[in-house]
């Protein structure tokens, strides 16, 4: 398989991307929970975990499994209101933030890491983003620094840094992407 930057990205054994079904909610959250435990994300832990993998502007969502275990997520949305890296997107290229596709949700399990399943999981919401006609973006907390050096492996390109409050008093530092062209 390729990544977005045409790199070859192997497929580990016994490891497939499949789009998730509402089936698969209960696992995901289960593997969520594991990585909000190891690596405190997402930050804010969600009060309803399931309907925050299903938010209103989701587009489309895969699961990575491995000998038939849930052991990866990622999501595809329109742009909202909260997404820094849209308006970033737009501002740089001239282009309308809805001419972008927000690549969000990913997490992997502890125990499956260092298999190549996040790069599985971002080549294909990247490429569903290319076949709805949209430029794919995300937006990763600045302190996510193995999130960002995954991204930045795959040839996406760090558009700014900027602050997002969230929450009463509470700003973040948000490192925006872009996917390379």
């Amino acid at each position: 398989m390729e990544s977005e930057s045409g790199s070859r990205v192997d497929v580990p054994a016994r490891v497939r991307v499949r789009r998730r079904t509402d089936r698969d909610l209960g696992a995901c959250v289960r593997v969520l929970a594991e990585t909000h435990e190891r690596d405190g994300y997402p930050v804010n832990w969600p009060e309803a975990p399931g309907t925050w993998l299903t938010p209103a502007s989701l587009v489309a969502s895969w699961v990575a499994e491995s000998d038939g275990r849930v052991v990866g997520h990622v999501g595809l949305s329109r742009s909202g209101a909260g997404d820094a890296a849209p308006g970033v997107w737009s501002a740089r290229t001239g282009v309308g933030a809805d001419a972008t596709a927000v690549v969000g949700r990913l997490f992997v399990a502890p125990s499956a890491r260092g298999r190549g399943i996040g790069a599985l999981l971002m080549a294909r919401a990247v490429a569903e983003a290319r076949e709805r006609g949209a430029h794919p973006v995300l937006d990763v907390v600045a302190s996510d620094v193995a999130a960002a050096a995954l991204y930045e492996r795959l040839g996406w390109r760090l558009l700014a840094t900027v602050e997002q409050e969230w929450g009463p008093g509470r700003k973040v530092a948000v490192r925006c992407y872009a996917a390379g062209s």
